[in-house]
């Protein structure tokens, strides 16, 4: 395959074990009898990791380079995914999922630069596509963990073997990535601890509001669909792969889109998709209409981390592998506040109100759109 290719089926590899875990999350929850702001809590244990490695996750992808980093971080990565689904406790998963977002951290911040480095090499603009095949990763592997609880089939044997299929198939698609020494050097992280500029924090800002609602729906529309309209089985994980289904088509849609329409006023059109969505969703009187919901927010965020990512590549003022470090430390945290943010509101409000939290972020993220403008060339 051409580097394009491979970058894209590395995209794509990396989030499918993840996507079957996620229908498993109600599963764990009922378990281990968790109420919403325990869970919450224990959620919050996968961004924490995310954050505390991402400064040295940066460090390492400027020295070892991200082809590398893909190469051994892969079967790391797929090793820990099926571990948080058999927690004995809410300590335990806590701890199980911080571990499991320190390698996601590192593989996805190797997979972006990487892929920033092939499309700097090229001639067309990549990044979003990377992304689509990404969202169809996981859309291909939250439908497998649906079909798991159907089957009832033990969540930590079903997982752990689909990673076990994945981690050969990975290093293989990992290897034929090129070798491209001088980017390597260009992106050698000086020092991941600088402050961030007064750029690539306003990129982060917009990109926050966007990843919140990512992370949010991730963790509690299974939660959401099963507590307030009772669904079962397949049903309940259902919704967040219509979610990642309409990620992945905007992605893919997002490289031509953004040449037609400009990069501000393409996130600005697909935000206010994502805002009606979050509306529809608080407000669904059933179910179906909450798959409608979650359809429009998946097309409403799909480009914006994309964007962000190209974006922070491309300010010159560092590193790319830096600046991409500083966007995902700063946007994650949106995955950080989100989720937890929920559970609290939901724990005193219900679900409902919980995810009404998730429209000022989306308005924030609005309004700074235009900041894409000079760095997209819009």
């Amino acid at each position: 395959m051409s580097p394009k290719l491979t970058i894209m089926a590395a995209f794509f590899l990396q989030p499918i074990a993840f996507g079957s875990w996620l229908p498993q999350i109600p599963v764990v929850q009922e378990r281990l009898s968790l109420g919403p702001a325990e869970l919450a809590v224990a959620l919050l244990g996968l961004p924490i990791g995310i954050l505390l490695m991402l400064p040295f996750a940066g460090q390492l992808v400027g020295r070892i380079g991200s082809r590398n980093t893909l190469i051994f971080g892969f079967p790391v990565f797929l090793a820990l995914v099926p571990l948080p689904v058999a927690a004995p406790d809410i300590v335990s998963l806590f701890l199980l999922l911080a571990l499991l977002g320190i390698g996601l951290s590192t593989i996805e911040l190797g997979l972006n630069v990487e892929a920033d480095v092939i499309e700097k090499r090229g001639t067309a603009s990549i990044m979003n596509r990377c992304h689509g095949f990404w969202s169809l990763g996981i859309m291909t592997g939250s439908p497998i963990g649906a079909g798991f609880l159907a089957l009832q089939t033990e969540p930590f044997v079903a997982i752990g073997v689909l990673s076990l299929i994945l981690i050969p198939v990975s290093i293989v698609v990992c290897r034929a990535l090129p070798f491209h020494d001088a980017p390597a050097v260009e992106t050698r992280v000086k020092s991941s601890w600088r402050l961030p500029s007064p750029a690539i924090l306003g990129i982060s800002l917009f990109v926050f509001g966007i990843t919140m609602t990512e992370g949010a729906v991730a963790d509690w529309s299974a939660v959401y669909l099963k507590d307030e309209f009772a669904t079962a089985g397949m049903a309940t994980g259902m919704g967040y792969v219509v979610f990642a289904m309409m990620v992945s088509l905007g992605r893919f849609l997002g490289d031509e889109a953004k040449e037609r329409f400009g990069a501000v006023m393409l996130a600005r059109l697909c935000l206010l998709f994502a805002l009606g969505g979050i509306l529809l969703v608080v407000t669904a009187p059933a179910a179906a209409l909450v798959y409608l919901g979650l359809a429009c927010v998946g097309l409403g965020v799909s480009v914006g981390f994309p964007l962000a990512v190209t974006a922070a590549a491309d300010l010159g003022d560092r590193p790319a592998a830096e600046n991409v470090a500083i966007l995902s430390f700063i946007a994650l945290l949106g995955f950080l506040v989100g989720p937890p943010m929920i559970g609290f509101v939901a724990e005193e409000l219900g679900l409902r109100s919980g995810l009404a939290t998730l429209l000022p972020p989306l308005l924030l993220s609005i309004l700074l759109a235009g900041l894409l403008r000079q760095r997209q060339g819009a």
